[in-house]
């Protein structure tokens, strides 16, 4: 049965159009379907979403992802693919959701504090940068970016938002690969409170008989710890079974041998910023343990109410790719980093821990990565030449952007669902331009 959808599949898009070669089609069904769960019910639960929009967000990825069937109920979406390769999220507040694989009973005892929305950053709105946010969000309309949440921090203050149809200012928006920047920040804050072994110390007992015992956290937090990790989002790729098909989001990343020797080669992957949640959990005494360092240290503090750190069914707080959070939750996260770890009076994350994370790392082939964070400078020329040197910038996947610019004193936010890319270089120029020089 399951043979004849894959062919029926084959036969009404070509591998071209679905979008990866076809040895990878065997595991079609389940990625697709665990894909379709997992993101439809953060969309639905966490964003608000109707069903239209979350089909619609989903065929961004593949066409095969309109013959999926997705369905919901109080408490979870189920999706189908004729009947086949049947998969569950479950939504459980506070955490978001997370896909129903193997014994997921530890997160029923996982317990989320709430917090108070932020009140220190002040709303101070500059007409001129409104209207020009007001225009590039209509511009982005008309284009079809699904452009979803602009918004302008200077000197602190928010001095200009705009939002797409249906989206509000406390519209929990996914983050993907943003969520890696945060998890360098939590990484940071622990740094800071002294709560994690020496920089030179090993990481995990599995790596203790082979080469990768010489690996260290700094060359994770680099993406240079030369660990083989295929990043490719297609069916059977290391990814898309660390997000949608494993238990455990570390299985694949933990098991991945060694290609080059660390610190000496930038390879991106999303399984190396969750072998870095892994060694925090560890270090820490437990998923509770990661959850109340994430919820106490970081979201509280900057009282991100409409935040949501997703675990995986092993308890893991997905750092990768699995948080969502309103336009200005993101833009205080930024505004942290631009205000060098101060918030509201105290020090959250060590000012030297900002310069090292910010710092071009010292890769043979890509230098312009700090810890976790895209940096403007580190390679013969600007990644985003219409910014300044000093920019950094949280990116994940659909564009979303949380660009720093300390020499101007501002945060930019941009969250959307652009398929086939969002050259934000440009648009953010214009936009700095209009800032007046302080």
């Amino acid at each position: 049965m399951a043979v004849g959808i894959v062919l029926a599949i084959v036969t009404i898009a070509s591998p071209g159009l679905l979008g990866f070669s076809i040895w990878r089609i065997p595991a079609l069904l389940p990625v697709a379907t665990g894909l379709a769960a997992k993101l439809g019910c953060s969309s639905h639960f966490l964003s608000g979403f109707a069903q239209d929009r979350i089909v619609a967000d989903l065929m961004s990825y593949s066409p095969v992802s309109k013959l999926v069937n997705l369905t919901f109920d109080e408490s979870s979406a189920t999706a189908d693919l004729f009947g086949q390769a049947r998969t569950r999220a479950i939504f459980r507040p506070g955490l978001g959701c997370t896909l129903d694989i193997g014994d997921t009973s530890a997160l029923n005892d996982l317990v989320v504090a709430p917090v108070k929305r932020d009140a220190v950053i002040e709303v101070a709105i500059n007409s001129q940068l409104q209207e020009a946010l007001n225009q590039l969000l209509a511009d982005d309309e008309q284009a079809q970016l699904q452009t979803r949440a602009l918004i302008i921090l200077h000197n602190g203050r928010l001095v200009a938002e705009s939002y797409g149809p249906g989206i509000t200012s406390d519209t929990q928006l996914h983050g993907w690969s943003m969520g890696k920047s945060v998890t360098s920040m939590l990484v940071g804050r622990l740094h800071t409170l002294g709560q994690l072994p020496a920089r030179d110390d090993p990481l995990f007992a599995e790596w203790s008989n082979d080469k990768r015992a010489n690996i260290r956290l700094e060359q994770l937090l680099q993406m240079s710890s030369g660990l083989s990790f295929d990043e490719t989002y297609a069916p059977g790729s290391d990814a898309t079974r660390m997000l949608f098909l494993e238990h455990s989001t570390v299985t694949a990343p933990m098991a991945g041998p060694i290609e080059q020797a660390p610190g000496t080669h930038f390879s991106y992957s999303s399984g190396t910023t969750n072998l870095i949640m892994q060694h925090l959990r560890q270090t820490l005494g437990g998923s509770q343990a990661l959850l109340n360092a994430w919820n106490e240290e970081l979201r509280r503090p900057l009282g991100l109410a409409d935040t949501t750190f997703e675990p995986d069914p092993d308890g893991l707080l997905v750092g990768s790719s699995y948080i969502y959070g309103s336009g200005r939750d993101w833009a205080r996260l930024g505004q942290l980093m631009l205000q060098r770890g101060q918030w509201n009076g105290s020090t959250l994350i060590d000012a030297d821990w900002i310069d090292a994370a910010t710092t071009p790392n010292k890769s043979t082939n890509e230098r312009a990565y700090g810890y976790q964070f895209w940096l403007n400078r580190g390679d013969d020329k600007l990644r985003w030449p219409h910014l300044a040197q000093d920019a950094y910038a949280m990116e994940g996947n659909r564009a979303q952007t949380v660009m720093i610019v300390p020499s101007r004193n501002t945060v930019l936010v941009r969250l959307g669902w652009t398929a086939n890319g969002y050259d934000f270089d440009p648009r953010f120029g214009v936009l700095l331009d209009l800032i007046p020089a302080d």
